[in-house]
């Protein structure tokens, strides 16, 4: 057994090593001393370390994850219902197998992951709808693209390096990225092709090095010749005196792989043919080509190029369907939809509130489908037709723009119209209808989605807070259910001062629902806290809620919309009552 160097070894290696490679200018400088540390031993990263992880309850349902995904995601919904229940089984089985080995069972022997392979053209949300998923749920999630990728690796990165990426995404907590997801675009791109010389090789031996991790090792997190990782480990052995071998266990890390798959269809045909069915001998549209992909097996998947043991640890197949100019037009349409709502921030950046009217969003819906790279190109259609707006507005007086059909007719045009006459009454009540349209819209999609916010949050929705949700949104282009969970903070910033001012000075309160909208209210206007809000109207109603209670020993008061507009008013109304009732 070799022996293992100690601080002042590393250090001297470290530094020859890192000269050889950046010369003098970068060296290893240690002006503190510890005390020997017992290196007879490496010390194995915890299993279970205090942490986030530790108290993970996930008991999402498949039914909810895909209703939260049809907020934000147009069409596909048999590849979302796939996803949605093969995720939210995944993730509860953990919970599962995790409160089974609380109880000694070895019942986990044979597990099996729900690894899911993606298949459709680019432009139709694959990526998108993992990242939803991830950041729902609330794990680290890294993407790579399979085309970067060797059975060695390369000085840049290799297979592993991706499960080495989710520590880095999960702020360096090995246990939560040890449930993270890690998904791999172009996966089609390492498919074989039937020969035995050129990129084959290599595209194999990508496949192989995947095997491994889509099912279950251990990923060492110090890599060899790397620098950065050295200096971590030194780090960490000066800070504990003793070396640990920090290394990620991939068992409960979801792989989900995806690509175009082009001339896949046809594969499918021929197997289907010669079981006799009896199909034409050429697909000639779009819904034929759908219809052959999701009949895709396994077998398919072997013939197209890939080993037998990589289709094998890719159990879900999720196909996505291509979409069509009104699907497009549909994504713009969604409230919650980032390409819109990222250019109305790219335009509050500069302090312009930018509205998009309902023919213009089609005709740029239209101008998308003839580039054909799907929801990519409705954000090369804008940038098209918005850029040199974007690039002068900024340095006028103009805060308020529309865009209108005429606009993406006639971008030029229009800015030199709007340019010569900014305060025209025509763009201007354009605009204001399109505010207004925007925000019935808004509404009446709040309005559909009421019992399901007050079941999941127990909160009933007043017109007052539709309202308030309605600003958020367009103020802020949060999305919906962001903007009613912001409400619903400060909800429970309101009740929760109840029991403080309770605690405090014995004298229970009940904010009704007027005065919580109007704290609301107050909160969004002037940008605090609503819990600050409280503080601040309750020190001026202070004094008499005390005088009464010292009175009359009432200690419990309603707390009304007038006792935060006018607690003078409100306070003068309860001392009369008080010597009313003597």
């Amino acid at each position: 057994m070799n022996k293992i160097p100690d601080q002042k070894e590393l250090e001297k290696e470290l530094s020859e090593y890192l000269s050889k490679k950046y010369g003098d200018r970068v060296k290893i400088v240690s002006p503190i001393l510890y005390p020997k540390p017992d290196v007879g031993h490496y010390h194995e990263a915890e299993d279970t370390p205090s942490g986030s992880v530790s108290e993970i309850a996930f008991d999402m349902k498949p039914e909810e994850l895909e209703d939260y995904l049809n907020q934000y995601v147009v069409k596909q919904d048999e590849a979302k219902a796939i996803l949605a229940t093969k995720v939210c089984t995944h993730f509860n089985r953990i919970k599962y197998l995790r409160d089974i080995k609380r109880k000694n069972s070895k019942s986990n022997v044979g597990y099996i992951k729900n690894n899911i392979i993606m298949i459709g053209p680019t432009g139709v949300g694959k990526t998108y709808i993992i990242k939803l998923i991830a950041q729902k749920i609330g794990v680290p999630f890294v993407k790579g693209d399979a085309t970067k990728f060797s059975e060695t690796g390369y000085v840049g990165g290799d297979v592993e390096d991706l499960v080495r990426d989710l520590v880095h995404e999960a702020n360096d907590d090995i246990e939560l990225a040890q449930y993270g997801i890690i998904y791999i675009d172009e996966i089609d791109k390492i498919a074989s092709s039937n020969h035995t010389i050129g990129p084959d090789v290599s595209r194999t031996g990508v496949q192989r090095a995947l095997l491994k991790p889509m099912e279950e090792t251990e990923v060492d997190l110090k890599v060899p010749h790397d620098p950065i990782s050295q200096l971590q480990a030194l780090e960490r052995y000066r800070k504990t005196g003793k070396r640990e071998k920090r290394v990620i266990n991939t068992k409960n890390i979801l792989f989900i792989v995806s690509g175009a798959f082009n001339d896949l269809e046809n594969l499918i045909k021929k197997r289907l043919n010669q079981q006799g069915m009896g199909f034409g001998a050429r697909i000639t549209s779009k819904e034929e080509k759908l219809s052959y992909l999701k009949e895709v097996k396994a077998e398919d998947l072997i013939k197209y190029g890939f080993e037998s043991e990589f289709i094998g640890r890719l159990p879900v197949v999720a196909v996505f369907d291509e979409l069509t100019e009104e699907d497009l037009y549909q994504i713009l349409k969604n409230p919650n939809n980032p390409i819109i709502n990222g250019k109305k921030r790219d335009f509050r950046a500069y302090g312009i509130d930018i509205r998009f009217e309902d023919e213009a969003l089609r005709l740029l819906a239209k101008k998308a489908y003839q580039e054909k790279t799907g929801a990519r190109g409705l954000v090369s259609a804008i940038e098209k037709v918005l850029l040199k707006f974007e690039k002068k507005l900024p340095s006028t007086d103009i805060k308020q723009f529309a865009v209108t059909s005429e606009v993406v007719k006639h971008p030029e045009r229009e800015l030199e119209v709007l340019l010569e006459n900014p305060s025209d009454p025509k763009l201007i009540a354009r605009y204001q209808k399109i505010v207004s349209q925007e925000a019935d819209a808004l509404k009446n999609a709040i309005k559909r989605r009421e019992g399901e916010f007050s079941q999941r949050y127990g909160l009933a929705l007043t017109e007052s807070r539709v309202n308030l949700i309605i600003d958020l949104y367009m103020k802020n282009e949060l999305d919906v259910a962001t903007a009613f969970e912001e409400i619903f903070y400060m909800y429970n910033q309101v009740k929760g001062y109840e029991n403080i001012f309770q605690k405090r000075l014995g004298i229970k309160l009940n904010f009704n629902d007027d005065a919580i909208d109007a704290i609301m209210t107050k909160a969004l206007v002037e940008g605090q806290r609503a819990h600050d809000i409280c503080k601040k109207c309750l020190k001026d109603l202070e004094f008499g809620l005390k005088l009464v209670w010292d009175k009359t020993g009432r200690d419990n008061f309603v707390i009304t919309k007038e006792a935060i507009e006018d607690p003078d008013s409100y306070i003068n109304k309860l001392i009369k009552e008080s010597y009313q009732v003597d």
